[in-house]
């Protein structure tokens, strides 16, 4: 059995930075893409960044140029470096682990960044 492992949440003053860090136990498929996604209060949850297996990223324009997804494929861990954080940028992060026929989702980290 699969699980994800979060961790690298915090509070942080605007136009500082963050490093979460997800760990997938278990035997997971060559196959694979490792995400995170945000929830705002009030709002629905967002993608925020994907990477493949073979190191393929897309970013959400809200944090294109500011985040970066990364990925250690010998430790099943994928990391989001958070660079600029802005007050919007406030949210509980999940992420997100695609096999075939499977998604997991981590049970979240919380970012709040202050004014």
């Amino acid at each position: 059995q699969v699980h994800l492992v979060e961790s690298g949440g915090g509070l942080v003053q605007a136009g500082g930075s963050l490093r979460l860090s997800c760990a997938a136990s278990g035997s997971i498929s060559s196959l694979n893409v490792m995400g995170w996604h945000r929830q705002a209060p009030g709002k629905q949850r967002e993608r925020v960044a994907f990477i493949t297996r073979n190191g393929r990223t897309d970013y959400a324009d809200s944090v294109k140029g500011r985040f970066t997804i990364s990925r250690d494929n010998a430790k099943n861990t994928a990391y989001l470096q958070m660079n600029s954080l802005k007050p919007e940028d406030t949210a509980v992060y999940y992420c997100n682990l695609v096999l075939p026929g499977l998604e997991l989702w981590g049970q979240g980290t919380l970012v709040t960044v202050s004014s």
